[in-house]
């Protein structure tokens, strides 16, 4: 990938996007820099960008190539519409990519920046944290063969103002991508249930997915009064639980053993925003392709959209 560095030989991160996500969950990360260079950021709202510099003490850029120009990598956390040209400008400039899951808004854009990324021979990393989360990382590693896996999602009162495709691709792509992560390979889409209500707008999903060792469901509604995540995972000897990525549990003879995250583990650990940049800025340094990159990627997307042709 022949990743270029500082003299320090601090890899250079920049940021393009200052909204909701980029300001809660990035920004406290990126400017610890902890073993890179947080180089600047880039947003057509420049006046909160000059804010945002002022509280963090970072340097604005006038235009995405200006950042670029002092960039070996940048997080990209503008809108999902902008996301083809936003990463195509930067990989055109020789710039690894890490970004905001979907990759792209349709799934023909982001196996068109698929292929851009391996021709110019840099990094394209979409940023599916749920598989960076301590929790669930403790989950995968326990139980590797799983007979049943389900995850849900569910939200307070939060139907619309999107039109279903947008949730789908925004939100229950999470929930797709960490179930069929947790199931291992294999795991097809059996059926399901999309409905949405007389606005168009995402009410409830689910769906089954099945492997020859595995049967996966899938879970979301948006107005349920809770606000609850949850997995549970089945398998010889053993059910497994995480509740909202931090309360852990299993039950094994009968005996119920919790786990819960520790006191001194943050917020942006335990929904696994901390290891998920760690874990790009560690490919770079060490040249190799990071755990959601390549088909990986675009492996939920692709489901995704299949689920929105029956819409």
């Amino acid at each position: 990938m022949n990743t270029a560095k500082t003299d320090a030989g601090r890899i250079r991160i920049g940021m393009v996007g200052l909204g909701s996500i980029a300001q809660k969950a990035y920004l406290p990360v990126l400017s610890q820099e902890t073993h890179w260079t947080f180089a600047g950021v880039f947003s057509p709202d420049q006046q909160k960008m000059r804010t945002l510099c002022q509280q963090y003490r970072l340097s604005g850029y006038s235009s995405l190539e200006a950042l670029a120009s002092v960039c070996d990598a940048v997080m990209v956390h503008s809108s999902t519409a902008s996301h083809y040209e936003v990463i195509s400008t930067l990989l055109h400039l020789g710039i690894h990519v890490y970004v905001d899951k979907p990759l792209a808004e349709t799934l023909p854009q982001a196996e068109a920046l698929l292929a851009l990324a391996e021709r110019q021979g840099k990094t394209v990393m979409v940023g599916f944290n749920r598989r960076f989360a301590p929790g669930y990382l403790s989950l995968k590693s326990a139980l590797l063969h799983p007979d049943s896996v389900r995850v849900e999602k569910h939200r307070a009162d939060n139907v619309g103002p999107q039109p279903a495709r947008f949730t789908l691709l925004d939100d229950y792509l999470h929930v797709v991508d960490t179930a069929l992560w947790l199931a291992g390979e294999g795991a097809t889409l059996q059926g399901g249930v999309v409905r949405n209500n007389t606005a168009g707008q995402l009410v409830f999903a689910e769906h089954l997915f099945s492997s020859p060792t595995c049967q996966v469901v899938t879970s979301m509604h948006r107005c349920t009064g809770s606000q609850r995540e949850s997995v549970q995972m089945i398998g010889q000897g053993a059910i497994h639980h995480v509740d909202n990525l931090s309360d852990c549990w299993q039950e094994c003879g009968g005996i119920i053993t919790r786990s819960p995250a520790p006191s001194w583990q943050n917020i942006l650990e335990q929904r696994g925003f901390v290891g998920a940049v760690h874990h790009f800025v560690d490919a770079l340094e060490r040249d190799i392709q990071p755990k959601t990159s390549g088909e990986q990627a675009i492996l939920a997307q692709r489901v995704v959209e299949s689920l929105l042709t029956s819409c």
